[in-house]
């Protein structure tokens, strides 16, 4: 019973969407005040009929309920507790119902913190947000219904996919879809704009909030997703180019742009075209990740379906919402001319910059993930394109990124003087090249790599130092009294920093070996010695493992004992490989054990990784650094915001 009101509530979700798209638009734009203010109960009806469903749907998960033949494909009921709940969004459908839950859940956001926004702007957005629902509830009642049911319920299910069975995986996908779909709110507002044809220094103030929230959760979704590819996968590494994996990327760089030229668009009133059109790209390549993971179109471990039919239905969605807002925002070109004039040395010429080279960066992650399909598509033919494509196509973009980045932070607005600018970071400079200087003195080898991104990692991170340095008036008592938002800065392009200084010493300095080890034999790399002590067989809860004991010894002293593991999940007849990692500040010792070999021992891989807890520590500097600027309360939305006037009643017609 509780599985067909949940089915129910997801329909009549449905019709609110439709109701809260269109009734509200009318209203706006006929200025009729009682069609308007059904946009807000609108969103939160939506928000808990939807919210009703997915409970239902994970009730449905804990209890091992058979009847429903998402529960069968996806549980058992060995399966621990963790992975029953995030069996719910380990599949194409219960995804899809997570992803309209949180869509539903920043239009009610909007509808119960938005009292601020003009009455008609809210409207507006609001509409759009329920368009968007609307769309994503038909493709998931009329093509991925999560509550069908069998004719006849199995006593035991197939289990989830054993790469998803993990704390990684559990929490990377909705972190994700908080990001994907938070960047619809973006989306929202420059719609709603180009409606009323009028995109001001409120406006920015308003849109800022949610893409840096939805910036924030997207930083979060990949650094989890990097770090499980990195523990769980057993390869060693932490970024593949996977078409997946670049799928989050594209927005999250968009969106890092569209949060830059917001800030020209808030203080100077210039660039409005152009945050319009990054709203509405950032959003529409958030769509086409969509359309990637659920289309069948690749074949990856992150993908969801292999369903060329529903990815049609993405396509069409993508086409309708990007095509449509593209379509409105020619047409409304001319009404958002900048007013702001500024030197070519100022802080908005380094904020084109800086969106010209996260954006072409993105253009070049697109480029390469989706050239292998267009190929085969036209000519017939098979390519890959790989780790060395991205390397040397994206990296020159992210290089020049990080020397202009302390350098236009701290320039004025309108008119600013490089060469003053440079004095005043002249104590960052020289401590970056002090950095550069002890990776050439410590390096196991002279890699340019390693020298290169110990140099701009430092110098970003020197410089968002400086740069508090100087807002504080080189005055130790005001530092405490800046603004959380020059803090959060600090703390993102910091974090940027130290990520950089991960990847390039982790690449340029990692250590591998490959062998058969024999039990009690050990062997050396890098300094340490290494020994297979034993392999013993150990059941789980729902897998079966052979499980290592190595110890590890440096100089003689005892380092560490891990203990890799070879899974092998009997329900899915599918083995997994999980690595044991002893993680350290300035270095990882990453083991991975294989099968038995004929010869008595056992396939090994073994990784000295240094600094690569900095990749992750990077990442959530940088996620750190979005939220406390959004607990400053002038990034709240309309905080501080032009107030308008109340709009008078219209009779409806």
């Amino acid at each position: 019973m509780l599985n067909e009101l949940g089915h129910f509530a997801l329909v009549l979700a449905l019709g609110v969407a439709l109701i809260q798209a269109l009734i509200p638009l009318i209203g706006a734009q006929k200025g009729w005040v009682g069609w308007m203010a059904i946009a807000e109960p609108a969103a939160s009806a939506q928000f808990l009929l939807i919210a009703f469903s997915f409970g239902a749907l994970t009730w449905a998960f804990i209890t091992s309920d058979f009847s429903l033949q998402l529960v069968f494909a996806n549980s058992h009921t060995d399966k621990p507790m963790l992975y029953k709940i995030s069996g719910v969004w380990g599949n194409h459908e219960g995804s899809m119902l997570l992803w309209v839950l949180i869509l539903a859940g920043f239009g009610a956001t909007a509808a119960w913190f938005g009292a601020a926004l003009p009455a008609r702007l809210r409207a507006r957005v609001l509409s759009v947000q329920g368009l968007i629902g609307a769309a994503f509830l038909g493709f998931i009642v009329f093509t991925s219904n999560p509550f069908t049911r069998l004719v006849v319920a199995p006593f035991n299910g197939h289990d989830l996919n054993p790469l998803l069975q993990d704390p990684g995986l559990a929490f990377h996908p909705p972190f994700l879809y908080l990001g994907y779909v938070g960047l619809s709110m973006a989306f929202s507002f420059a719609v709603a704009a180009l409606i009323e044809g009028r995109v001001d220094a409120a406006w920015a103030r308003w849109v800022r909030p949610w893409t840096l929230a939805a910036w924030v959760f997207l930083t979060i979704g990949i650094a989890l997703g990097s770090w499980w590819a990195y523990y769980e996968l057993g390869w060693g590494g932490f970024w593949f180019w996977d078409p997946v994996e670049n799928a989050s990327f594209m927005p999250w760089l968009l969106a890092a742009a569209l949060l830059h030229s917001a800030v020209v668009v808030e203080k100077r009133e210039s660039m409005k075209s152009w945050t319009v059109l990054l709203a509405i790209l950032a959003f529409g390549f958030s769509l086409i990740g969509t359309f990637i993971v659920r289309s069948g179109v690749i074949t990856s471990v992150h993908s969801f379906a292999a369903d060329p039919q529903r990815g049609i239905f993405i396509l069409g969605i993508l086409a309708l919402f990007v095509g449509g807002a593209l379509t409105l925002y020619a047409a409304r070109a001319s009404s958002m001319q900048g007013r702001g004039v500024f030197a070519l040395s100022s802080r908005e010429s380094a904020l084109v910059l800086n969106n010209i080279l996260l954006a072409v960066a993105a253009l070049v992650v697109f480029v390469g993930t989706v050239w292998p399909l267009l190929a085969e598509m036209f000519w017939g033919r098979k390519l890959s394109v790989g780790a060395p494509f991205f390397d040397k196509a994206f990296t020159p973009f992210m290089l020049v990124l990080a020397i202009a980045l302390p350098i236009g932070a701290i320039m004025p607005w309108k008119r600013a003087s490089l060469s003053r600018a440079m004095r005043s970071l002249w104590p960052a400079a020289v401590l970056a090249l002090a950095v550069v200087a002890l990776a050439w003195a410590i390096g196991v080898n002279r890699s340019t790599t390693a020298l290169v991104a110990a140099g701009l990692g430092s110098w970003l991170v020197f410089g968002a130092l400086s740069e508090l340095w100087l807002r504080a008036a080189r005055t130790p008592a005001r530092l405490a009294r800046l603004p959380r938002a020059d803090w959060g800065k600090a703390f993102a392009h910091g974090g940027l920093g130290i990520t950089f200084i991960g990847i390039g010493l982790l690449t340029a300095w990692q250590s591998e070996d490959i062998r058969v080890a024999q039990v009690g034999v050990p062997f050396t790399i890098s300094g340490y010695e290494i020994t297979l002590d034993n392999v013993e067989r150990v059941q789980g809860p729902n897998y079966a493992s052979n499980t290592a004991t190595m110890s590890v010894r440096r100089d003689g002293e005892l380092v560490t004992i891990l203990h890799p593991e070879k899974r092998f999940y009997p329900v899915q007849g599918m083995p997994t490989t999980e690595a044991a990692i002893d993680n350290g500040i300035w270095r990882d010792i990453y083991l991975v054990v294989g099968d038995p070999q004929d010869n008595g021992g056992w396939a090994v891989r073994t990784y000295i990784k240094p600094f690569a807890n900095w990749i992750w520590a990077g990442a959530l500097l940088m996620a750190f650094g979005g939220l406390l600027s959004l607990s400053d309360r002038r990034y709240r939305v309309a905080a501080g915001a032009r107030k308008v006037a109340p709009l008078q009643a219209t009779p409806a017609e």
